[in-house]
């Protein structure tokens, strides 16, 4: 192939490629995110008021607070509208508690078929593996760092 036709196919595959990319808009899923987040944190809120209210201390506020979000997400994705609320609502869904119980609870609900061990047991922790990895080795790092700091 000479080097007139490999540019031309180059142009060809990058003209492909622009027209298969789909276009986002960033202000349009900023917003909801925004909005997804919000209504995550309203629902958190109101929970956490409601065991005020009930004359719980802050602790058990925030216990129950997070406990009821990630039942609630657990749920949702068991029924498949926490994967569609995620599809809209981008960060939004994916960043806070819920998000994480999302994904504990998806690969679980998806590999069921496959037994309990080498189903759910193989592929619960698939996504929120590492995230637990990484942030249990950060933790022990930064603990190190803050020895040594003493130390010093």
């Amino acid at each position: 192939m000479d080097k007139t036709q490999k540019m031309k196919q180059e142009k060809q595959y990058e003209a492909y490629v622009k027209q298969k990319t789909p276009v986002h808009n960033i202000w349009l899923n900023m917003g909801k995110a925004f909005v997804t987040g919000g209504i995550i944190c309203t629902a958190g809120q109101l929970i956490y008021n409601y065991c005020k209210v009930r004359e719980l201390s802050k602790d058990a506020c925030s216990g129950w607070t997070s406990l009821l979000l990630i039942l609630l997400s657990i749920i949702l994705t068991g029924m498949n509208v926490y994967p569609k609320i995620a599809k809209w609502g981008g960060a939004g869904a994916l960043v806070p508690i819920t998000g994480f119980a999302n994904s504990v609870a998806a690969p679980a609900i998806e590999y069921k078929k496959e037994g309990q061990v080498f189903g759910i047991g193989c592929k619960i922790f698939t996504i929120a593996g590492p995230v637990i990895l990484y942030g249990i080795f950060t933790t022990w790092v930064l603990g190190f760092l803050y020895w040594l700091w003493g130390i010093m």
